[in-house]
């Protein structure tokens, strides 16, 4: 153990003031999440049941997947650098003002100029809502770090799997409502309704207060996307480089069933019918998150997320083995409900070995890969499946060979596609298990939650800066202060 902890805005002491907080931000993000994924989601139906153009949405949704890839480092290097509460406040402006304008697009020209592909009105209109929608992902790289901040490491899982929830019940809301909302009051209110829900969201952000110390400087020459501040903390952790190349191999395969998913679920149902099944599948998200909030993720999240990965992928493999809807739907909830627990684990590994002065730029260098991969993966397989695997599986000899398995219904192609993604993640997952970094990152992860324990009667007084914090703002926090284990140091660690 070092003499002096690094200084640093570490964690602050956990009470009853704390958990509220944590609470009304948690509350407060939701609320921001399913406005802005609402309004993004009924631009992009709007879109295409006014033009029919598939490489319109295409290039939208492209877009965002990018921009969210591009800018997570630049978010997360902000979030680092400025207290989490303010962050999540510009962020909320910065949304209000993009919708604002759209809003004001809106009214200043008629619909058909902005659906006219060929004209500019259209992309400055779809660019600006898409600003919007970016800008407030923000926010939940400043959630992330708020959970180290706000809460008790040994209850960290469980209120990862409450972030879980949230993102769950966001998915279901925006699933049913967007659609409704433009099938039945058409964009322009649907627009009015997400600029009153943001502005209501921000009201309420800006009654929250959260007990939180000012990051210290980052010196004279810090860079505005800090690549290499970000490179350096993930580093310091040996092998959580290694659980980050995971997390985005499993993203990559996921990226199979983005594409692949409504093609095979429209074979099954109608139109109407699909987007209903999406939003009840979607209640798995809410309760996987629920069940990690509850009984969190065991001594060692690593080996949980991973034992969760292989069932995923035997789960990926079989739910289309037959085209029986019901098999489908049943599995698409079940493998929805996995997920929080599997982004609970990431999460809750990264806020105990990352220094807290580092997070975000960590959280942000996840975003970052795992956002890009999925689009990449979808892109690949969409084109080799439709004009490849589809037709092989049409014809006589690819019916003739896989039949057995498969049988012979509606979507083999698509069928044969997902059993192959299954079995490359069960076998991914359990090498996974052999490799010398999931030994040494679960060494590391329990080592400190030892040291955690062994030093918690030893939490000095009020005195320490984050104790007051806590203690004026609930005045019935159990003060703590980071150990040098809680804080891992590495070289040039204080550059962030």
């Amino acid at each position: 153990m070092t003499e002096t902890p690094p200084p640093a805005p570490a964690v602050t002491a956990h009470g009853a003031a704390s958990r509220r907080a944590f609470l009304g931000v948690l509350v407060n993000t939701a609320a921001a999440n399913v406005t802005t994924s609402y309004l993004w989601f009924a631009l992009t139906f709007w879109v295409y049941l006014e033009t029919r153009s598939v490489l319109a949405t295409g290039i939208i949704g492209g877009a965002y997947m990018l921009l969210l890839a591009v800018f997570a480092m630049l978010f997360g290097t902000i979030v680092d650098r400025h207290r989490k509460h303010r962050v999540m406040v510009v962020s909320g402006v910065v949304t209000l003002v993009a919708f604002l304008i759209a809003g004001a697009l809106w009214l200043a020209f008629p619909e058909r100029a902005l659906l006219d592909l060929g004209g500019p009105w259209f992309w400055i209109f779809s660019g600006v809502v898409l600003g919007g929608a970016v800008i407030e992902n923000m926010r939940n790289i400043a959630l992330s770090t708020t959970v180290t901040l706000l809460i008790p490491e040994d209850r960290r899982a469980n209120a990862n799997g409450l972030v879980g929830t949230v993102q769950g019940l966001s998915f279901v809301v925006t699933s049913v409502f967007s659609g409704l909302s433009v099938g039945q009051l058409g964009m322009g209110w649907t627009l009015a309704i997400a600029i009153v829900l943001t502005l209501a969201a921000l009201v309420h952000l800006l009654t929250i207060r959260i007990p939180e110390a000012r990051p210290e400087p980052a010196g004279e020459r810090a860079p505005a996307v800090d690549v290499r501040g970000a490179v350096r903390a993930v580093r310091a952790s040996p092998g959580l480089f290694a659980l980050l190349i995971f997390s985005t191999f499993n993203n990559l395969i996921g990226g199979v069933y983005l594409a692949l998913m409504d093609p095979y679920g429209l074979q099954l149902f109608t139109v109407e019918g699909w987007g209903l099944v999406l939003g009840v599948t979607a209640t798995g998200f809410i309760i996987g998150g629920a069940l990690v909030a509850k009984f969190g993720l065991g001594r060692n999240p690593i080996r949980t997320m991973l034992l969760i990965v292989i069932a995923m992928g035997v789960l990926g493999a079989a739910f289309t083995l037959r085209d029986w809807w019901w098999l489908y739907v049943a599995g698409i909830w079940v493998y929805m409900a996995l997920i929080p627990a599997v982004e609970a684990a990431e999460q809750t590994v990264i806020q105990k070995v990352v220094p807290y002065e580092t997070q975000g730029r960590v959280f942000g260098f996840a975003a970052a890969f795992e956002s890009a991969s999925a689009p990449i993966t979808a892109f690949l397989i969409a084109p080799i499946a439709q004009f490849v695997i589809i037709p092989y599986m049409d014809a006589a000899e690819g019916k003739a060979t896989w039949g057995w398995l498969l049988g012979d219904g509606i979507g083999r192609g698509i069928a044969l596609v997902f059993f192959f993604a299954g079995l490359v993640m069960v076998v991914v997952g359990a090498a996974a298990f052999l490799t010398r970094s999931y030994r040494v990152l679960s060494r590391q992860y329990q080592a400190m939650s030892t040291d955690d324990a062994s030093g918690a009667d030893d939490a000095p007084g009020p005195e320490d800066e984050a104790s007051s914090l806590a203690a004026r703002a609930g005045g019935m926090a159990d003060a703590a202060v980071p150990t040098p284990r809680d804080r891992p140091a590495a070289p040039g660690d204080r550059d962030g």
